[in-house]
């Protein structure tokens, strides 16, 4: 494929090419799967979340000070 053809970018291809590798079969079908019951998930993430409030309000304090608006 050369640069100049037209090729999506989304990788909607890519994922339509592996989901057809499954045969409509599930990848984990008979394997031990891990799953994290979602208040278990947000308990372990609040840090996440506050660091991520945190940076939010950095930001907008750097903006206002460098550009004053």
């Amino acid at each position: 494929m050369g640069a100049k053809d037209a090729v999506e970018a989304c990788g909607r291809c890519a994922m339509s090419s592996a989901a057809d590798l499954t045969d409509g079969r599930s990848p984990f079908a008979g394997e031990d799967v891990i799953e994290v019951d979602e208040g278990e998930l947000r308990a372990v993430s609040a840090h996440v979340v506050a660091l991520g409030r945190l940076k939010a309000r950095l930001n907008a304090w750097a903006s206002e000070f460098t550009y004053g608006r």
